[in-house]
């Protein structure tokens, strides 16, 4: 379970500063943080959701990570603009008798966006391979 405050190093940005992220609401399946001392005209955002369908050998559980930030143009320096990036997770839970081996998925997305297959160097700033692919639309 996540704390209501997100400020012990779980979220960094790319320069390797850590931005902090308070509790602003929930429900049954999602939580909301917003970033510490945002601008109410450029709200900083993670999100967690989940939902489960099915019973039995049939349930899945879809899981999503978000992070949504609105900024104003660099462009024109007016228009507000928002930036989304999100994982999602399509889980048989149903089928499962343990996530080892949703860990093992988990950690392979984690790892090709966050290393450039050089070594074993974690890169948190997007420039690991997938990251690039996100960031620049290249394949």
């Amino acid at each position: 379970m996540l704390s209501n405050t997100l400020n012990t190093n779980e979220v960094k940005n790319a320069a390797g500063v850590e931005v902090e992220f308070d509790h602003l609401r929930a429900n049954e399946r999602e939580r909301v943080f917003a970033q510490t001392g945002e601008k109410p005209s450029e709200p900083h955002r993670l999100s967690i959701k989940h939902q489960e369908t099915g019973v039995g050998t049939k349930m899945v559980r879809r899981s999503l990570n978000r992070v949504d930030k609105t900024i104003i143009s660099q462009v024109d320096s007016v228009t507000p603009v928002t930036i989304s990036v999100y994982q999602v997770a399509v889980i048989p839970v149903g089928h499962l008798t343990s996530l080892t081996e949703v860990s093992n998925v988990v950690a392979e997305l984690n790892s090709f966006i966050s290393t450039t297959g050089a070594g074993t160097t974690i890169l948190f700033n997007g420039t690991g391979n997938g990251a690039s692919t996100l960031i620049n639309g290249s394949l």
